[in-house]
């Protein structure tokens, strides 16, 4: 295909070079008068037709059915998506809410049955201090885990691999060797970790075989690193069959942890799960039929044709965008002598064309990888969430397209546009001095300051004290602080807060401002604002006129001088 441009092209501007020679023939004087008068009249026509081919090609859908009657098929379609695509989202949104909810709503129930004493502790951590405290919770776990089916108000139950229970392991790691005498200031340690397990079966209970087991589990607390107890709980979310859909079943693959890796005293308790979703075995659900989930798998695979669709249409339309693209460049220097500008040739690609191939695309993912969850042979909730909610985001952008269409609201748009290079290259500079700060408040201030403990809490923070936020609670963590700590704090929150509030949000607002200006004024004036927008302008026939009912010819025919003369 690239080669077939380039033959073409070269081909083309020979036959351009051949029009320029008759130009320059026609201008001498007394010199085939009748046949330059003709000459002129069918070039004056082939570029009235060219500027009337291209101001046909940037009207608006309503604009080209009165120029055409050509029926405005994508804006109808991106209407039906923006409808359709909203609904399936709201769908999916319901149902991933109430798998999340189950899935945080039982963490905290394991949190509530294995951590002694726990009592929700969101504003701080759960830790333990003293070696009868860290055997006690070890028990308290154990124990838990084999009385579960007598205490739980939920459906749990223990996992069955080969005929038998998964047993609950307790792992502890811990330094190979290690001599420790704080008192004289001496150690002696072997970095290598160890790993010892000991497992745990819930039937046992009966026998009581597993008891002696875990009464002798001990802990050398000096070469202790962590404590890590596995467990395995099964569950079915039931709460989805009131929403008409089919309830999974839950595997909760947990893990709760006793961190002792700084061996500063405190340890630090935890408790995480990693949750496997699936299909239930075997299931049956009194008075209902598959007819809703035909329904849904229906509604579905209309979404996928409607954007499936508008991908093929979009795609034809930036394909042709570009092809006109080359037209016009040849155009420009076959009879202007003239290099088309970059800024000009982006004119004909139409970035919202380009915001809804890549919004159709994540539908049709998205939508496929609902299917397979409603089907229950895939359970990627966040990967599909991610997907469709970004689509939707993508889908109702573009609507702004349409609203552009009236004069009034084009304003923004073009002020955008416009200021875009701009805002990306002020953004930079202003990124270099946001990162400076970033890293010194890391540094500097982050064993002192919640807020600064880590590279990307530090980022937020900044982010919120330039809008305004938290400032005061920012300035009072620190003041208890050592006085070369407290006074550096000071000196780097005044001068980060009056930078970026008073010097570089204001020129960030001015750069908008002048831009969004500048496009007022060039509206006012009705100023073409570059060389296309100038060639198109001289074109007055208006939609309605009807001369645009013709077929549309390959412009690059009519740049040839033995297509139009002989």
């Amino acid at each position: 295909m690239c080669v077939q441009y380039t033959l073409l092209y070269f081909s083309i501007m020979d036959d351009c070079e051949q029009l320029l020679a008759a130009r320059s023939e026609e201008r001498r004087p007394n010199r085939h008068c009748g046949w330059s008068a003709h000459t002129q009249s069918l070039e004056s026509k082939m570029v009235e037709d060219f500027r009337r081919r291209l101001k046909y090609f940037f009207m608006n859908p309503c604009e080209k059915y009165k120029a055409r009657g050509r029926k405005p098929w994508k804006l109808m379609l991106q209407i039906l998506k923006i409808a359709i695509i909203t609904v399936q989202l709201v769908s999916f949104g319901l149902s991933n809410e109430m798998m999340v909810t189950f899935k945080d709503d039982n963490l905290m129930t394991f949190r509530h049955l294995f951590l002694k004493g726990y009592k929700d502790h969101r504003l701080g951590s759960y830790d333990l201090y003293t070696k009868a405290d860290v055997y006690a919770h070890i028990y308290y776990v154990i124990d838990r885990y084999l009385n579960l089916q007598n205490l739980t108000v939920g459906n749990l139950a223990y996992e069955m691999a080969e005929g038998q229970y998964t047993p609950l392991s307790v792992c502890q790691e811990f330094y190979r060797n290690t001599s420790i005498d704080p008192g004289n200031d001496t150690f002696d340690i072997d970095p290598h970790i160890d790993k010892d397990c000991i497992s745990i079966y819930p039937v046992r209970l009966f026998d009581n075989s597993s008891m002696p087991e875990h009464a002798n589990f001990s802990l050398d607390f000096k070469r202790l690193l962590s404590v890590s107890i596995y467990l395995t709980l099964k569950t079915i979310n039931l709460q989805t069959v009131r929403h008409h859909e089919l309830p999974d079943c839950y595997d909760f693959h947990i893990m709760i942890m006793f961190d002792n890796r700084a061996h500063s005293g405190k340890i630090k308790v935890d408790v995480e799960n990693d949750v496997r979703i699936y299909e239930c075995r075997d299931w049956n659900v009194e008075g209902t039929s598959d007819k809703n989930d035909y329904l849904l798998l229906s509604f579905d695979s209309v979404v996928i044709i409607a954007c499936f669709t508008s991908l093929i249409l979009c795609t034809r339309s930036v394909i042709n965008g570009i092809q006109l693209q080359f037209e016009f460049n040849i155009f420009f220097h076959a009879y202007y002598n003239k290099i088309v500008s970059w800024s000009d040739r982006m004119e004909f690609v139409n970035g919202w064309y380009i915001l809804i191939i890549v919004s159709d695309t994540l539908t049709i993912a998205g939508s496929a990888l609902k299917i397979g969850i409603q089907t229950k042979y895939l359970t990627n909730y966040d990967v599909c969430s991610i997907l469709l909610g970004t689509a939707t985001m993508l889908v109702w952008i573009g609507v702004i397209r349409y609203l552009g269409f009236f004069r009034k609201y084009n304003i923004l748009i073009l002020t955008l546009r416009a200021a875009f290079p701009n805002v990306i290259r002020f953004c930079c500079c202003a990124a270099m001095i946001y990162l400076g700060y970033c890293f010194c408040g890391w540094i500097v201030l982050g064993p002192y300051h919640d807020k600064f403990r880590t590279l990307d809490k530090v980022t937020e923070c900044l982010f919120s004290l330039i809008n305004g936020d938290d400032m005061y609670a920012t300035f009072l963590k620190l003041r208890d602080k050592s006085y070369m700590v407290w006074l550096f704090s000071r000196v780097y929150l005044y001068t980060f807060i009056s930078l970026f509030i008073y010097m570089v949000l204001s020129l960030f607002i001015a750069l908008i401002t002048d831009t969004y200006e500048t496009i007022k004024h060039h509206q006012q004036d009705k100023e073409p604002v570059s060389q296309l927008q100038a060639f198109i302008a001289e074109c007055r026939d208006q939609p309605e006129s009807g001369r645009y009912q013709t077929d549309e010819e390959p412009a690059l025919c009519c740049l040839s001088p033995r297509c139009c003369f002989g």
